[in-house]
Parts: C-alpha cells; sequence; structure tokens
C-alpha cells in the first residue's frame, strides 16, 4: 500500500519527511498512512508517530490508533485534527506519542480511519520492519 512515487512516503521515514500525500490519494475513503519515529527523537526517550489521511469525504471520518492489536493505552497519548481542501476533500493527522522504550517494546502499531458503519481503512507499521530502530 505504499507508493514509490518521489511524491509519497515509504515504510520508516521519520514523520519529518510527510510530503504532500494528496497526491497519492483520489479516492473518498482515506487511506492512513504511518510514518515511525526519527532515531534523534528516540535518542531524546520519546516516540512520536504520524499517521495521514488525506482526500476523504464526508468530514466526519476519524483516526484512531491501535498498539500490538488493542486501542492505544494510557501508556500513550493521541491527537487527531481534521482540514478542508480545496478540492472539497478533506485531509486528517493524528499523532501518536509513546515513551522510546514503550516503542522498543511493541510490535506493531495500526492507524485506522472509521466512518459510521463502513468498513474501518488502516495501515499498519510493525517496528521490526523499521531495522533503524
Amino acid at each position: 500500500s505504499w507508493f514509490s512515487s518521489g511524491a509519497c512516503l515509504l515504510p520508516c521515514l521519520p514523520h519529518i519527511n510527510f510530503i504532500n500525500l494528496s497526491l497519492c490519494s483520489g479516492s473518498s475513503r482515506p487511506h492512513p498512512d504511518v510514518a515511525a519515529p526519527s532515531s534523534e527523537e528516540l535518542q531524546q526517550g520519546k516516540a512520536t508517530l504520524m499517521c495521514l489521511a488525506n482526500k476523504g469525504f464526508p468530514s466526519d471520518w476519524s483516526l484512531s490508533w491501535k498498539v500490538d492489536g488493542s486501542r492505544s493505552s494510557s501508556s500513550s497519548s493521541w491527537e487527531e485534527s481534521r482540514s478542508p481542501g480545496g478540492d472539497g476533500h478533506y485531509s486528517w493527522s493524528s499523532t501518536l506519542r509513546l515513551s522510546a522504550d514503550h516503542w522498543r517494546k511493541v510490535g506493531s502499531v495500526t492507524c485506522e480511519a472509521t466512518q459510521g458503519s463502513q468498513t474501518p481503512l488502516s495501515e499498519t507499521l510493525r517496528r521490526d520492519q523499521c531495522s533503524q530502530f
């Protein structure tokens, strides 16, 4: 589900490398993309993961996180924001914050986009895919 275009992300790139993902999807169902924490941030004892979902409609989609298959717990925190695009679609972003120690024990992190009774769309990042971490 990752794109190889220069305008899109590859898995396990630090979130500071996000580029315009609106070029990657033309559907009204926003597919989430997850970026791993940077090695610099991990050295500071923190791990911030980012999830972006673009080109969605209507505006009532929401993003949520699962850590190792379960909803994010009290040992983590997350925020979500939504913004309208000029083309009538919406973009969502969410950040999940963990301690670096927690991140090193995690097997996988999933960002899920949901709307009402529709089948959720999700993207899972397995920590072992990120060899630098």
